[in-house]
């Protein structure tokens, strides 16, 4: 398979790309996270989301420690080819590794962070 396609994509001096994951159907951003070229083919590849970890330098499939897999239904560039969109199915309905559906679970409430959304199992039981 070519990888003209990888080409298109227009990554950073660092070579990463910023990448939002949508939950499909219901479009709630779930997380944003980074993609390096091979996490972006892998991903291509399996169907299921791989990303760079910039903290661990190293590639992080998803739902690999937790099983909260999200597979991939879409992959959409934007018009600067520099910011994707994976809008994914996500297994288990947790994404953020604090147990909750989405990441982003904090609302501005005047002058405070506020939690929007409850935990749905606890990380100790995800990851152990």
């Amino acid at each position: 398979m070519s990888e003209a396609w990888l080409n298109k994509v227009n990554w950073s001096g660092d070579g990463l790309i910023p990448v939002v994951t949508q939950e499909a159907g219901t479009n709630k951003i779930l997380t944003l996270a980074w993609l390096n070229r091979e996490a972006l083919k892998l991903t291509a590849q399996t169907g299921e989301a791989v990303y760079w970890s910039r903290s661990r330098k190293k590639l992080w499939r998803k739902g690999e420690e937790s099983g909260h897999v999200q597979k991939v239904k879409e992959i959409l560039l934007d018009c600067d080819q520099d910011a994707v969109v994976l809008k994914v199915e996500q297994k288990g309905g947790i994404a953020c590794h604090t147990g909750r559906h989405s990441c982003f679970f904090l609302r501005l409430d005047g002058k405070a962070w506020r939690e929007v959304e409850p935990v749905l199992k606890d990380p100790k039981d995800i990851y152990g």
